[in-house]
């Protein structure tokens, strides 16, 4: 036979021992502070995709090079700064059939009234060039190639 319902007074008691009497408690502030991290996991990634890839304040294009002979090579660069009147440092170097550096030298870049300026410089090998590069260019410029 079936057993009577219990009536809801009993019930309650046998859930209020078992489970308590407190309700569960929502934790909203877990959620809030899990959104605010991940917020602000968001901003700091961003930040440093734009300090690695954003743009910079010296871009360099090569225009070209002419390997003149054995130990020479002449080099054509373009710099586009931020701030023109700033002079600027320019490592190029000449590298042979494998890729291997066998030249390199610093140009200094003035400062001037354009944004963007075209030099040429000559730099001296090892070994026979077969291509040029520019390897960077820095507002830091050394003592030695300052004009005073």
């Amino acid at each position: 036979m079936t057993e009577p319902a219990p009536d809801s007074a009993t019930a309650a008691a046998r859930h209020a021992d078992r489970y308590g009497t407190k309700p569960p408690v929502r934790r909203v502030w877990v959620l809030v502070l899990l959104g605010v991290g991940v917020v602000a996991a968001g901003f700091a990634v961003a930040y440093l995709g734009f300090q690695k890839y954003g743009p910079k304040a010296v871009e360099t294009e090569q225009l070209g090079y002419v390997v003149v002979d054995d130990s020479t090579l002449d080099m054509r660069v373009k710099v586009t700064r931020d701030n023109p009147q700033q002079a600027v440092v320019c490592f190029v170097r000449a590298m042979d059939r494998d890729g291997a550096e066998v030249g390199r030298r610093e140009v200094l870049v003035p400062g001037s009234d354009s944004t963007s300026v075209q030099i040429s410089t000559t730099v001296k090998s090892s070994a026979r060039p077969s291509a040029g590069d520019i390897y960077g260019c820095s507002d830091q410029v050394p003592g030695y190639l300052r004009a005073e």
